[in-house]
């Protein structure tokens, strides 16, 4: 009901057209909200969506056209540092279904643990690596909760993606994301290991909403903005501000990149 409520209201405030596609925006894509030619609404006048603590997110709902495209904007996203809860953006993705959507894209700020693969570079997920031990769907008592996660990151969508940076000169690498809960970065010894296993960046978000996305429905894809190489991987000194300061570097690709990606879905 709480779910249904407010997609009543988001429809009452931004019309009835159905959204075709929801985007929740990573650290340095927040203005990209701003170019929704639509109504923003803040977290905190919607019953359930989180609170975004962290600074770089903007923690507003946009829904309007984007490039011709009916869209759902996140401004910000709740982590699992922040509270504990890996299901913390559980009602906001329940509303985007609701409003009618069928794909969720993500994008984040992450890590590389690859030389080819440096700050300002772009990462289409080809699939995902849980190292935190937690799981959105911890207590979900119906058996949708064993959610099958091969091709979780959408084949379709994620061809989608690779042709629309073709199109735009955009280069855009693809490779596998690892998360780690945070909010600590992770250690050298930790960056060695997520290579082992096979990552190819690491970051603090973003899988849980993959997770949910696809108990609920939704086709799903993901792209990071590589904002530094792993702890011991250079000389860089990782903090929280470096991530903000260099995020820009790759925003501007990635915004590129989305545009022509919601060009092509007209």
């Amino acid at each position: 009901m709480q779910v249904e409520r407010l997609a009543s209201l988001i429809r009452a405030r931004a019309g009835h057209q159905p959204v075709r596609l929801g985007l929740v925006l990573g650290s340095g894509l927040g203005h990209l909200a701003e170019a929704v030619e639509g109504v923003s609404l803040p977290y905190e006048e919607l019953a359930g969506f989180p609170e975004a603590g962290v600074s770089g997110h903007q923690p507003r709902l946009v829904v309007g056209d984007l490039e011709g495209v009916r869209v759902a904007v996140f401004g910000g996203r709740a982590h699992y540092y922040e509270s504990g809860n890996p299901a913390a953006m559980r009602v906001p993705l329940a509303v985007l279904k609701h409003l009618g959507a069928e794909a969720l894209i993500a994008t984040n700020a992450a890590g590389s643990l690859r030389a080819d693969l440096p700050p300002g570079s772009l990462m289409l997920l080809s699939d995902h690596i849980n190292l935190s031990g937690a799981n959105p769907l911890i207590g979900e008592p119906s058996e949708a909760r064993f959610v099958p996660m091969t091709d979780a990151h959408d084949p379709d969508l994620r061809a989608r993606l690779r042709a629309a940076a073709e199109a735009a000169g955009v280069p855009l690498g693809e490779g596998v994301y690892a998360w780690f809960s945070g909010p600590s970065f992770e250690t050298p010894a930790e960056i060695r290991m997520a290579r082992v296993l096979g990552a190819d960046a690491v970051g603090m978000s973003t899988v849980p909403e993959v997770i949910l996305a696809r108990f609920l429905g939704l086709k799903v894809a993901a792209i990071s903005t590589v904002t530094n190489m792993g702890a011991g991987l250079s000389d860089e000194a990782i903090s929280h501000e470096h991530t903000k300061a260099m995020a820009p570097l790759g925003a501007a690709k990635l915004e590129t990149l989305l545009r022509e990606f919601l060009r092509r879905l007209r």
